[in-house]
This record gives structure tokens, sequence and C-alpha cells, in this order.
């Protein structure tokens, strides 16, 4: 079912609320990993994040809630939190330095295509299969090393490995998508460059 112009632009919704209190909840995980180094409070904050996520998601479609500044808000919470949950673990793991350069490299090239996407389409588009696997894998290397504050160094760069793995996959898949959305036929001619 097509939602009607006035839902698509709502900016005031609940599930946009609670990806602001997502954002919001930030620098308190922060503070806790950060300053207290208390792991598994972080974790446990982390937690209510992850459900105030799922929670964001089932209400906007199960009450037809979805906004475009919710397709943009949601995604920009998780990877604020993401990037910096990283941060933070880089401080006891080294090796988490590298999905993190890659989060920056990744969100960074797919948000200016994206954006240009748009422009030309006018279409705002949510996350695929590939994008929620690798949310998922991040925020289970994640805890794995928030409640395994010991884990051993070969468990925890196999851990890495495999995120690592599937964020460069999902990176070269909404690539891929986003430069056939702009290279694609438009009124009998194809975009050869992107301005």
């Amino acid at each position: 079912m097509r939602l009607d112009e006035k839902t698509e632009n709502k900016i005031i919704t609940i599930p946009n609320l609670l990806s602001m209190f997502r954002i919001l909840l930030i620098p308190v995980f922060v503070w806790a990993y950060c300053i207290k180094g208390k792991y598994l409070l972080t974790a446990g904050l982390l937690s209510v994040s992850g459900l105030t996520d799922l929670a964001d998601g089932f209400i906007a479609r199960r009450f037809h809630m979805v906004s475009n500044l919710g397709k943009m808000l949601d995604p920009i919470a998780d990877k604020l939190t993401q990037a910096a949950m990283l941060i933070c673990l880089v401080t006891r793991f080294p090796m988490m330095c590298f999905p993190l350069a890659l989060l920056g490299i990744k969100e960074i090239s797919i948000g200016i295509t994206s954006f240009l996407v748009i422009r030309k389409s006018g279409v705002v588009t949510g996350a695929v299969w590939h994008g929620k696997v690798t949310t998922a894998l991040l925020y289970i290397m994640i805890f794995v090393h928030l409640v395994w504050f010991n884990i051993p160094a070969a468990a925890s760069n196999m851990i890495i490995a495999i995120c690592f793995a599937m964020m460069l996959l999902s990176w070269v898949l909404y690539g891929w998508h986003n430069m056939k959305c702009l290279v694609k036929k438009d009124n009998g001619e194809i975009r050869g460059s992107v301005k």
C-alpha cells in the first residue's frame, strides 16, 4: 500500500522520536564504557538502543508511520551508534580500527551516491537484506566484545574479520545499486557521469 504524501512528509512521529532517543543515548554509553569502564552496563544501554530500533521499525510499519525523515533518521542513528561504539572498542581492541575505517568510508561514499539517487528519482529507499545482515553482525561483534571483555585475540580477530567481510560486500552491493540508478536511461539518454 502506497503511503500518502502527508504521511511520507511527517516529521514528528513516534518512530522518529525513538530514533532521536537512540542518538541521545550515544553519549551515555560512551560515558559508561570510556569513563566508568562498566562494560556490562554499556551492553545494557546498547540493548535498550537496539530494542528501541526494533520498536521504531515495527511501529512505523504496523501503524503506517513510515516517513521520508524516518527512512533517513533511522540509519543515521544506527551508524552513529555503531561508529561511537567501535571508537570505544578500539581503545581495548586495536583491530576494531578496520571495521571502523570501512564504516566511515562506506557511509560517506554510499551517503553521497544515495543523495544523488534521491535527487534524481525523488524516492527514498529503505535498507535491503545485506545492509540488515551487516547491521546485525556489527551489533553481534560489538556485544561479544562487551560481554566477553577478556576474549582471546584469535577469537576476536576472527569475529572482526567476518564482520569486516560482510561490511565490504554490503558496500559493493549498495554502490552497484546506486550507480545503476544513476546511469540508467532517463528520457532516452544514459547518464554516464555523475555531477
